[in-house]
């Protein structure tokens, strides 16, 4: 028997790329936005993979965080729409006059959402269970993921969209930094703060230093994450949130503080090297189901959460290897050929032909979670000449990615009837994003000028397909 798939990937495989049809319109969109380097866009009849419009449809360019798309497939299919990740609270020994007689270990499972509230929420439960503290030692376990200390290396170690992956995540393991002007210098504080709580966070530790540049310095060691900040960059006060490289560590130091409120006194913590074989549960925080998550996702472009579903779904032993079993699945499930170094599109060695995504946004139409997969996806609405929504009776579904002169875009044109579109657009310029110093890639010179160019360029394809295709 021939599946749905095979036959929808057949005819991705086996129809030609036309040229547009129906005059030279894309053509001169692309021409008139002045991009340089590559220009990729592929168009599909969603239900039939009938490729209707392609322009270097074959070139493989960076997905940046349209990757995300793939991991939301791979992420339903592995874990379930059901999954839920638990941050648990376990004791090695019984409780007795409000002490365990033993260990407390905090707990991850991974769960890219876990923040600070959810944490005092879990420092109340414990109390609630009549917890004051422990005989034995405080320990925290990260290892139902490997530890990633950072999500791509090309990017400034201070961005916070790339922190550290583990499997004890926290405030999507970054710390806030907030600074202001106190007489002739400047007061600063590391925290962790929540909607409900503001614990003070030691172990990451932050000096003003007189420099010009770089603007953020950054070392570890000897416990502590230590920071360094031009005080020619600082103005009068503000606050922005910086990466955790040890984010087990983080979350063990936040939860002790928390504890501390409950009346609950624990050690400083440690690392586990393993979970005992037998251990008791004394408190525990869920987070929400997958397709919420894998929503706020899309609609965020979260790293974090990205890394974890990926890492969580193929239960690889580090990211380039999770990327690459996230490559192989997508090749067997979607007919999708297409490299990924990791789940989250950041790292810019990524590899995917707009063909290859338009192939798997097809081949999605046949898997069993394509209803929750659509529903989580971001309405992207139809825009204008100047870029801004407008009101229309075609919806556009779908992801976004940007990097330094990365922009694509990819997803489903879907009218109030009549047939649904597949799409993917890319514009690269490769050798414009090689060029740039380490210092110019959180704002890079010219980059938001030619991200207007590109977006309105992906508008007005898109328009331009609903107005001939529909």
């Amino acid at each position: 028997m021939i599946s749905r798939r095979g036959v929808l990937a057949g005819l991705l495989a086996g129809v030609a790329l036309p040229v547009h049809a129906q005059g030279e319109a894309p053509e001169a969109l692309v021409a008139a936005a002045k991009l340089g380097g590559d220009v990729g866009f592929c168009l599909a009849d969603a239900a039939t993979g009938r490729v209707l419009e392609a322009y270097h449809a074959d070139d493989p360019l960076p997905p940046a965080s349209t990757a995300k798309v793939i991991t939301t497939l791979f992420a339903l299919e592995r874990l379930g729409a059901g999954h839920r990740f638990a941050t648990r609270v376990l004791a090695t020994g019984p409780v007795r006059g409000g002490v365990v007689q033993g260990d407390l270990i905090l707990a991850g499972s991974g769960d890219p959402e876990l923040d600070t509230d959810d944490l005092g929420d879990l420092a109340a439960r414990l109390a609630g269970a009549g917890v004051k503290g422990c005989a034995g030692g405080f320990y925290v376990w990260a290892g139902a993921l490997p530890l990633v200390p950072e999500i791509a290396g090309d990017q400034p170690e201070h961005v916070g969209y790339n922190p550290s992956v583990a499997g004890l995540n926290l405030n999507y393991n970054r710390v806030n930094f907030e600074w202001k002007r106190a007489g002739g210098g400047y007061a600063v504080q590391m925290d962790a703060r929540g909607e409900r709580f503001l614990p003070m966070v030691r172990r990451a530790r932050m000096r003003v230093v007189d420099r010009e540049r770089p603007v953020f310095d950054y070392r570890a060691g000897g416990g502590s994450e230590e920071w360094t900040v031009s005080r020619a960059a600082l103005g009068k006060g503000g606050s922005r949130w910086l990466p955790v490289r040890e984010p087990a560590l983080y979350a063990g130091e936040v939860f002790q503080t928390l504890c501390a409120a409950q009346g609950i006194v624990l050690p400083e913590a440690r690392e586990a090297g393993g979970l005992p074989e037998a251990a008791q549960v004394l408190a525990e925080v869920t987070g929400d189901p997958l397709p919420d998550v894998l929503r706020r996702m899309l609609r965020w472009s979260t790293n974090l959460t990205a890394e974890v579903m990926g890492l969580s779904s193929s239960g690889a032993g580090s990211l380039r290897q999770s990327g690459g079993a996230m490559s192989d699945w997508a090749a067997a499930r979607l007919g999708m050929e297409a490299r990924f170094v990791d789940h989250s599109g950041l790292g810019a060695a990524s590899r995917v032909a707009p063909q290859q995504m338009v192939r798997a946004l097809v081949a999605a139409q046949a898997q069993p979670d394509r209803a929750v997969f659509k529903s989580v996806l971001r309405d992207l609405g139809m825009k204008g000449e100047d870029g801004a929504k407008i009101d229309s009776p075609v919806k556009v579904i779908g992801k976004t990615g940007t990097l330094n002169f990365v922009s694509a875009l990819v997803g489903y044109i879907q009218p109030p009837q009549g047939r649904e579109l597949a799409f993917a657009i890319c514009c690269a310029d490769i050798p414009r994003r090689d060029a740039l110093g380490m210092a110019e890639r959180e704002q890079p010179p010219g980059g938001k000028a030619w991200l207007r160019r590109a977006r309105a360029l992906q508008g007005k394809l898109i328009a331009h397909w609903a107005g001939v295709y529909i």
